[in-house]
């Protein structure tokens, strides 16, 4: 596997209760490890792998510094609670960019992917930027290729920028021209974006792709149930969800540790019943967690945060 390297073990540490009882297992404890990059060998399980990249978000002029946000997210989810569903994650290690080489780095992550979608498995990833979305967008495409795929991104950004590279602002431009290419429709719902974070143009882009915005301001209590309701709908059109998960679509008092936070965002406890919505769908086959920069934690509550919302997809997505 190309640009492959295993976790290392070390990374999966926490505390041991087992002298209370044989139940009382956390993460750590349950998570499978294999020494190699084998998803025939786990048919029926989510695939964890992680994306050490920000190479797109360097080009995208934001703050590097999310390469390094697979293993503190994994060092953060370590320690909690293991019940059942969790028992079905695998950790297949890491692809590693090289500097300048982002392409390179999406195609490897593209292809393992693929190989664990082959494989009967779902695909949890932990990025980096959100360069991460093109690549495990690809990979799904590739692997359910008759299928209406909809991808559902929860972020403040639409990130359909036009740009003469590819960067962690281009991924869903980039993945709706490959649709355009090979005559699938293109799917595409953001929710929780922020107009003040999104210029006129990046409007007209969505406006020709035909994409679903939901704002940040219609997802406030008072209009949950609406909401809902909207998301429903799109989960109704499509057989196959990717559903890719920005943290910058938290606010900045839950969530400081990505490039760009949000003075408004999507509290947790909002985000949540939308995201077990989408995992209860019977339609959800990837998932991917982005953006998390360990440099600018407060704390460790960022950390926190992310762990706490991974491990809730992987509980309401392992049952």
């Amino acid at each position: 596997m190309n640009l492959w390297q295993p976790t290392p073990e070390n990374i999966w540490q926490g505390r041991n209760d087992l002298a209370e009882a044989n139940n009382a297992l956390r993460i750590f404890q349950t998570i499978k490890q294999p020494a190699s990059f084998s998803p025939a060998a786990f048919p029926r399980h989510i695939a964890l792998l992680g994306f050490e990249c920000d190479e797109g978000v360097k080009l995208n002029q934001g703050r590097p510094g999310a390469k390094s946000g697979p293993e503190y997210l994994r060092q953060s989810l370590a320690n909690l609670a293991s019940y059942e569903g969790h028992d079905r994650l695998v950790d297949l290690g890491n692809i590693c960019a090289n500097p300048g080489g982002l392409s390179e780095a999406q195609k490897a992550l593209s292809d393992a992917v693929y190989q664990c979608q082959q494989h009967n498995m779902k695909t949890l990833i932990f990025g980096g930027g959100h360069e991460t979305a093109f690549a495990h967008g690809m990979g799904i495409y590739r692997a359910f290729p008759e299928q209406r795929v909809g991808i559902i991104n929860f972020d403040a950004h639409l990130d359909l920028r036009n740009s003469p590279q590819p960067t962690s602002g281009t991924p869903f431009r980039q993945l709706a021209h490959d649709c355009r290419q090979h005559q699938r429709p293109f799917n595409y719902s953001c929710i929780g974006a922020s107009l003040a974070s999104n210029t006129q143009a990046l409007l007209d882009e969505a406006n020709q792709l035909d994409v679903t915005i939901i704002w940040d301001t219609h997802c406030v209590e008072s209009m949950l149930d609406k909401v809902q309701q909207q998301l429903q709908d799109i989960i109704n059109q499509v057989d196959i969800i990717y559903m890719t998960i920005d943290l910058d679509v938290l606010p900045i008092w839950q969530m400081p540790a990505v490039s760009a936070p949000a003075a408004l965002g999507v509290p947790l406890e909002r985000l949540l019943p939308l995201v077990q919505l989408i995992c209860r769908s019977k339609k959800l086959q990837a998932v991917d967690l982005v953006e998390l920069n360990p440099l600018y934690d407060i704390q460790g509550m960022g950390g926190k945060a992310a762990a706490r919302l991974a491990w809730q997809v992987v509980h309401w997505w392992g049952k």
